[in-house]
């Protein structure tokens, strides 16, 4: 029994790669395996290449592998561009009668188009026969294609298919390959992305309200919630733009409603006048920037930490705003509950930071606990009074909250400067007293009670920093390097601001070398740091190749920092 293993699927779009590849997913995880699953796919309808990845091991991990042991090439091309990632004993499957054939003993021809009797089902045999070569459950796969296909005709097409190319490689693989997962048991974890993880916290926090505009790759998560918006009470809107998008949540904000928006940065840059409005009225709204390569519209389909420091300062003037950055798929639903009740307890716009390599990857995670969801609405004005002050002037800068139309509360705002009751003053005393009201707000957050997540050797004299989705390969890095002799410590942030400096700065000072790991060309969380705790770090290791980081990688740059 193999304790992991790595399978790709490679092809071109139109191929069905990204459904064989969740379907292989899926059905190791109905075995009892944690997986882990990413995408790698063009910005175009048919054609370019295309490839997923799967890995499955007895224990957890939240990063993807260069090294594959099952390749599924659905063309030749993808032979030719990953022949050289196959492990010693890994096997490239192709179909014998589309592609040359080869006497590379890593390679195994199949009839695959012949066995289906449709090309459309040639990427089925394809996934039988690395069922086949596993040598694991082929009951598994078929209970996993029914829920895919149906009970009916194509359901069964497809189960015929996987059967045929399941039971070719069981008659003729001669080869030496010996990555065998077998069921480890009846665990029925979930298989989710992250953003579905992040739809599925924003309905367990009570979110009523969607508006968003289409953007990869932020836009599976409005599809998910319009899917479920019947069964839960939930209004989603696409409207014209992103600039109607988020102030359609603004407008719901006001009323009461737990309100978001989803979108990437170029998106995002439509939005930042609403931003500023949610800001100068104190209207609690959600915004997930599923970031990507820029600038404009850059690279479509691809992954990049890039949009850090536009997320820290966009719109103009003073207002508190708070950054979240989800570690991994599991925080994603977490951390987005958080987010609805940060934005109703400090009245303020909270960003939810993702990436395009953290949207569209699939983990195994653990049930939701339900009962640990608490919501939280913040100060509510409990008075029912004519004279109410929706900007009344607290110590905290939270002032009680009423919705309009729900008592003799009269709710007044406006996005020109006001005062306490929200009608406009140009008053400079007035004025004063506002923002800095506002801008109070997150004293009491305190940003020096939040811990960075920290792990590896407890005296270690090298520091690995990394935020947002470089979680799970930098902590499968560490446990490489520590295994090789290397005493590292990594520091990771999933709350960036208010940003926990003190922490920062102490973790810094105990150790040698400094080293920051992120997805971006300018270093901007290094800047960050630069800024809050006064304090350069050693080196830093970046990529904006708009491909996510592995473990490997990163071994690999920190090596080269002579560490």
């Amino acid at each position: 029994m193999a304790a992991h293993i790595n399978i790709m699927v490679g092809g071109e779009a139109g191929q069905g790669v990204q459904s064989v590849g969740f379907i292989l997913a899926k059905t190791l995880a109905r075995g009892g395996y944690h997986v882990f699953a990413d995408q790698d796919y063009e910005s175009r309808v048919r054609g370019g290449h295309n490839f997923y990845r799967v890995r499955a091991s007895e224990s957890g991990m939240a990063a993807i592998s260069t090294e594959v042991d099952i390749l599924l090439a659905l063309n030749e091309e993808s032979l030719d561009l990953h022949m050289r990632e196959l492990t010693a004993r890994g096997v490239a499957v192709f179909d014998s009668e589309k592609v040359k054939s080869t006497d590379d003993g890593n390679t195994f021809g199949i009839p695959l188009e012949k066995l289906a009797g449709d090309k459309i089902m040639a990427n089925t045999v394809a996934l039988g026969a690395a069922i086949g070569l596993m040598e694991y459950d082929l009951s598994v796969l078929e209970e996993v294609l029914r829920e895919q296909f149906g009970t009916g005709e194509v359901g069964k097409n497809n189960i015929k298919a996987a059967r045929a190319g399941y039971e070719y490689a069981r008659e003729n693989y001669k080869g030496d390959f010996r990555y065998r997962p077998a069921k480890t048991g009846t665990n029925r974890r979930m298989l989710v992305s992250g953003n579905e993880a992040i739809a599925l916290g924003a309905m367990a926090a009570g979110c009523k309200f969607v508006s968003s505009y289409p953007m990869t790759p932020s836009t599976s998560i409005m599809e998910y919630m319009a899917s479920k918006a019947d069964d839960h009470g939930i209004v989603v809107i696409q409207p014209e733009d992103e600039i109607s998008a988020i102030n359609m949540i603004v407008g719901a904000g006001y009323a009461g409603v737990r309100a978001m928006t989803t979108t990437s940065g170029s998106g995002f840059c439509l939005m930042v006048e609403g931003l500023g409005l949610a800001g100068i009225t104190e209207t609690p709204i959600v915004v997930v920037d599923a970031q990507r390569p820029g600038p404009a519209v850059g690279l479509p389909t691809r992954t990049e930490q890039g949009d850090l420091q536009f997320m820290l300062t966009a719109h103009h003037g003073d207002f508190p705003r708070i950054i979240l950055a989800p570690a991994d798929v599991e925080e994603c639903f977490w951390l987005t509950v958080e987010a609805f009740n940060l934005a109703d307890r400090y009245q303020l716009p909270v960003v939810i930071l993702t990436d395009q390599h953290l949207a569209s990857s699939y983990a195994t995670v653990d049930r939701f606990d339900l009962s640990k969801v608490v919501i939280d609405r913040g100060e509510l004005y409990s008075g029912d009074t004519e004279d109410y002050k929706r900007h009344a002037i607290t110590r905290s800068g939270v002032s009680p909250r009423a919705f309009p139309g729900q008592g003799k509360a009269l709710v007044v705002t406006d996005s020109d400067e006001h005062d306490e009751s929200g009608h406009l003053t140009e008053d400079a005393g007035i004025r004063t007293g506002i923002v800095s009201k506002r801008l109070r707000k997150l004293d009491r957050f305190g940003s020096g009670k939040i811990r960075p997540r920290t792990y590896g050797t407890a005296e270690a004299e090298t520091l690995l920093i990394g935020w947002g989705s470089t979680y799970g390969a930098l902590h499968e890095a560490v446990d490489i390097l520590k295994s090789e002799g290397s005493g590292v410590r990594m520091l990771h942030l999933s709350r960036l601001y208010p940003f926990p400096a003190e922490a920062i700065a102490k973790a810094m000072d105990k150790v040698k070398t400094v080293i920051v790991i992120e997805g971006n060309a300018g270093g901007q969380l290094a800047r960050l740091i630069r800024t809050e705790t006064g304090r350069e770090v050693d080196s830093k290791i970046l990529k904006f190749d708009g491909r996510p980081f592995t473990p490997a990688y990163i071994v690999e740059k920190v090596r080269e920092e002579g560490v």
